[in-house]
């Protein structure tokens, strides 16, 4: 499993929101899209890349048709305890 690591800061405020929406519930980049509807698709698309590579955010292929995803967020105090590890 990939430890976090910190992110810029437009990425941390958007994952607040996603954080407040789904806490750890499964999600898909239409709701994404729905939440973050200001925002370009590059953007949203963007979002969803730092956050899975910088160990925030998980991804689950679906069995039936690969080119869709759902996704779970790490929680936040999983998130900071992985960094102080890191740090210590």
């Amino acid at each position: 499993m990939m430890k976090t690591r910190p992110v810029p800061k437009w990425i941390m405020q958007r994952y607040a929101v996603l954080w407040h929406k789904f806490k750890e519930k499964e999600f898909t980049y239409l709701e994404i899209s729905k939440l973050f509807t200001k925002d370009s698709d590059n953007l949203r698309r963007a979002l969803i890349s730092q956050l899975r590579i910088n160990g925030w955010l998980k991804v689950k292929l679906n069995s039936k048709d690969s080119r869709k995803r759902t996704f779970r967020l790490k929680s936040p105090e999983e998130a900071v305890r992985e960094m102080r590890e890191e740090d210590g």
